[in-house]
């Protein structure tokens, strides 16, 4: 009776272990890997990437920016002239003192003031404020010496309550002249130009001029 071997070596199955097979899944899930993530990189830069009406958005925002703060140093130069030339005239309005050759001169002072303002730039709302608010005061300021000028030709019987009607148009013409120049000082402020105290008077806030910017 012939004695059981087992079977030759050559035909039992291979150790567990690295083989082909296992080789090449190894390769094939270390480049599925890299694939995704390159494809998760690339995506996450095209996410954070700005797309172009984004972009354009921003080119516009930095355009208004340049443009407003060329207008504000514009305007307040404009203010500092105009402060000047109506200044003088309010206070001596305010007085009551002046004849008719006087009053021409005023009449002609205020209406070189309404130039500046007659076609005004589109601005920012806060820029366009100031503006508007310059430009009613200096309206305000024009009333008041046509109102004066009438009180100076008027019979005497009317002359007082006349030129008491262009004291108060003055008053109001500086009382609207003083909100314009705060909101002038305050985009100066936020353009980064500091204080620009462009008042009739003392400026209210007492902080140096330039400073805050």
């Amino acid at each position: 009776m012939s004695r059981r071997t087992g079977k030759p070596s050559y035909l039992l199955n291979a150790p567990a272990g690295r083989g082909p097979g296992r080789s090449r899944l190894v390769v094939v899930a270390v480049a599925v890997g890299l694939a995704v993530a390159l494809l998760g990189g690339v995506s996450g830069w095209s996410l954070a990437r700005p797309d172009g009406t984004e972009a354009a958005i921003a080119d516009l925002r930095a355009a208004e920016a340049r443009r407003d703060a060329e207008q504000i140093t514009e305007l307040t130069a404009t203010a500092r002239r105009v402060r000047d030339e109506i200044a003088p005239i309010l206070t001596a309005i305010a007085t009551g003192a002046a004849d008719a050759a006087r009053v021409r001169e005023w009449q002609q002072a205020v209406r070189r003031a309404t130039e500046p303002f007659a076609n005004p730039p589109s601005g920012t709302t806060a820029t366009n404020v100031a503006r508007g608010g310059l430009r009613s005061a200096v309206d305000q300021a024009s009333l008041a010496v046509d109102t004066y000028a009438v009180a100076v030709g008027a019979p005497a019987a009317q002359r007082a309550a006349l030129t008491d009607l262009a004291k108060r148009q003055a008053e109001g013409a500086a009382t609207v002249w003083a909100v314009a120049a705060t909101q002038l000082d305050q985009i100066n402020i936020d353009a980064g130009y500091g204080h620009q105290h462009v008042f009739l008077g003392t400026a209210p806030d007492g902080a140096a001029e330039g400073s805050g910017g």
